[in-house]
Formats: structure tokens, C-alpha cells, sequence
């Protein structure tokens, strides 16, 4: 249940047209429903504004099905399944065969479209599950991202040339690895809010993303937002909020 939904529920309880029998049965379910493997948290929505997402790994497949049906059920907004293997996958789609899956993820009751042009760039192709996993989680909540692969600063004329994209966004997701010196490149060029992610992609100095982690925090292009390794549906929540499209 999201903020509209509470109120829409407390207005026809005032009105009428809801009995408060009726209405504390829609309410049950809330702040959590303890379905024995997991607690789901159905009054998340409320306070973040995002509803509760489903983390794949250390989950059965059973797990998976069980806490996609009760969030199908009882839940609202959008059911997102993250870092999810074939398996769980195939579990949660027989509770519910209307999920789109873009490769680990996979995405239930979608938002309605919205209107910011959010740029997801990649430094390499490398990089790409990751950013598949900030744009299947901001096309959850409605916004269809434009993506600018493989445009890192061994070759920078080839961000140079689609500068034109870049300055249109009104949020940017680099998702970098290496040295993730692609994020202060863009920092700099872009006064949008801009949401770095470091990936593990690089040889053995790269120390499985810390290093680009630690670039992208030491940037000199002021106010770049940095995420853990690897997080792009951490990313993804980053950019909602900061563009302002949580339920309110």
C-alpha cells in the first residue's frame, strides 16, 4: 500500500463508501506480513517511498515465488525481482506469468511512464549487466532510460561525440570500472545529478572494483553520489530520489 492508496482507502471509509470492517482488512497486512520464510515490509512504500524489492541470491526458488505472490497480492506499486538465477526465475513466473525479465531481473506491475530523461552510460560493454539492472529498475518505476555504452576514457571522443545526449538528461548513471575514471569525465561536464556506480570489471590492480570505488570517491567533480560495487539497482532507487519520483 502506497501514500495515494491510504488516503484514497481513508476517504471512502469518511464517505461511506468503505465499512471499517472492510477497511481494517485492507490494513491487515501492515506494517509487515510474516509469511514464515521472510517478513515483508508493505509499509515500506509509505515511509521511502519505494516499495520493498526481492534480492535473488541465498533464496530458493521456493523463497522467490512465496514473497512474489504476497507482494502481488497484498503489496502495491512495482514487484521487482534482482540478481535472480534461471531457476528463480522460472519459480516466480508460475506465481505470475506477466513478469518482464531483462536478463537478472525481473519486473511486475510497472509504473505508468514518466517524463525525465535519465542516461544510464557505460564505460565498456563489461559493464553492462550492471547497467541492465539500473535500467530494468528505473523502467519499473516508469522511467525509460537512454543508455550511452562503452564510451570510457581509453577513447574519449567517443563520449565527446554524443555530448548532445549527455547534456539533454536530467540525471546520469556512470557505470565504470577500471580506474571508474569515466565518472569525474562526465562529472565535470554535467551540472545533473550524477550517481557513480564501480563495477568488479578490470585486471588485478582494478581489486575488484575497489579501485574504481576508491576514484570515484576521491573525484574532483564535486557532488558525485557513489554506490557500492557492482549496485545498480542501488543506482537506480538513487536517481528516484533524487529526481523526486517516490510515492508521496
Amino acid at each position: 500500500m502506497d501514500a495515494n492508496e491510504l488516503k484514497n482507502l481513508i476517504n471512502d471509509v469518511a464517505s461511506g463508501k468503505i465499512k471499517p470492517d472492510l477497511a481494517v482488512r485492507q490494513l491487515q497486512n501492515l506494517p509487515f506480513a510474516d509469511i514464515g520464510n521472510a517478513r515483508i515490509d508493505h509499509h515500506r512504500a509509505l515511509r521511502q517511498g519505494l516499495p520493498e524489492a526481492i534480492y535473488g541470491p541465498g533464496k530458493t526458488p521456493e523463497d522467490v515465488s512465496l514473497i512474489v505472490d504476497e507482494l502481488l497480492t497484498n503489496g502495491s506499486g512495482p514487484v521487482v525481482l534482482t540478481r535472480a538465477n534461471k531457476e528463480q526465475i522460472s519459480a516466480a513466473l508460475s506465481v505470475n506469468s506477466n513478469g518482464t525479465v531483462i536478463n537478472e531481473t525481473v519486473v511486475w506491475r510497472p509504473q505508468p511512464a514518466r517524463e525525465e530523461n535519465i542516461l544510464v552510460a557505460t564505460a565498456g560493454t563489461a559493464d553492462l549487466p550492471i547497467a541492465d539492472e539500473c535500467v530494468a529498475v528505473l523502467w519499473a518505476h516508469g522511467i525509460e532510460a537512454n543508455r550511452l555504452v562503452d564510451v570510457g576514457v581509453a577513447g574519449i571522443h567517443r563520449l565527446l561525440a554524443d555530448l548532445d545526449t549527455l547534456y539533454n538528461a536530467n540525471a546520469v548513471v556512470v557505470v565504470a570500472g577500471m580506474e571508474g575514471a569515466l565518472a569525474s569525465v562526465i562529472g565535470g561536464l554535467t551540472s545533473v545529478p550524477v550517481i557513480a556506480v564501480p563495477t568488479s570489471v578490470g585486471y588485478g590492480a582494478s581489486l575488484d572494483g575497489v579501485t574504481a570505488l576508491l576514484g570515484m570517491l576521491a573525484s574532483c567533480a564535486s557532488g558525485i553520489t557513489v554506490t557500492g560495487i557492482d549496485n545498480g539497482f542501488g543506482a537506480a532507487c538513487a536517481v528516484l530520489r533524487q529526481i523526486g519520483a517516490v510515492d508521496k
